[in-house]
């Protein structure tokens, strides 16, 4: 709840040289709506288009892919209310599809459930990949590691949505009517903000604000294509 020093002048630097954005988070948690009060409170106006989440990447590929589909979610019911909001039928018996999100309301029951209704054959789908969420007390368990308790349990792998998979660059292209080599991804995490830069043809842009170091990047496959100490920083470069 707390703005990154200089986090507003990179915004308005961003519109005083002719550039748009997007918050992007891998969160499924919560919705565009949370997100616009949550920023509204720390002095951060932006309109709800603006925001995006894994969670609305993962609604726009089941209209796209498995429109008629009976979908059992495992989340919060904030995102319950997106999907039943956009159309998405969810059951809770005989899904064809799982979807796991970073569910902060997670019970045994639903993993059991959900474990239960993948050895029967539904099709197994996650919004992201991410194994922990840092807060300001440090990380807790993210989606990532929710999969993999059920992934132990049953043997099956699910298909990853959100940051750094082709889903969320194509909805990214779709919101913006930008190309790749227009766009750049801003982000403290490799395997995730810069991934999906680096693996898409996108210009990739590491600060040093979060769980990276410079350390991390050496020893890392994912390698981006600038690194600024903060977007303050970044800001001043543009």
């Amino acid at each position: 709840s707390k703005l990154i020093d200089g986090s507003l002048g990179f915004l308005e630097k961003l519109h005083d040289t002719g550039r748009d954005f997007l918050f992007f988070t891998n969160n499924s948690s919560r919705s565009s709506e949370f997100y616009k009060e949550k920023l509204a409170g720390m002095g951060c106006f932006v309109d709800e288009n603006k925001i995006v989440t894994s969670g609305d990447v993962t609604i726009k590929y089941l209209l796209e892919s498995y429109a008629q589909s009976r979908v059992y979610l495992v989340g919060t019911d904030l995102l319950r209310d997106s999907f039943i909001k956009s159309g998405i039928r969810l059951v809770d018996d005989k899904p064809d599809i799982v979807v796991m999100s970073f569910d902060t309301t997670l019970t045994y029951e639903k993993i059991s459930q959900a474990c239960t209704f993948i050895r029967n054959g539904a099709l197994f789908l996650a919004t992201h990949m991410d194994l922990n969420c840092p807060t300001e007390d440090g990380f807790i368990p993210d989606c990532g590691a929710m999969c993999a308790m059920v992934e132990a349990s049953t043997g099956a792998k699910p298909k990853y949505l959100g940051k750094p998979f082709m889903e969320t660059v194509d909805m990214v292209k779709l919101i913006t009517g930008m190309e790749n080599d227009e766009l750049a991804f801003v982000g403290d995490r490799l395997y995730t903000d810069i991934a999906t830069a680096v693996n898409n043809g996108i210009t990739g842009i590491l600060v040093l604000t979060g769980e990276t170091s410079v350390q991390d990047v050496e020893k890392s496959d994912v390698k981006p294509d600038f690194i600024f100490d903060s977007l303050e920083a970044l800001g001043q470069a543009l």
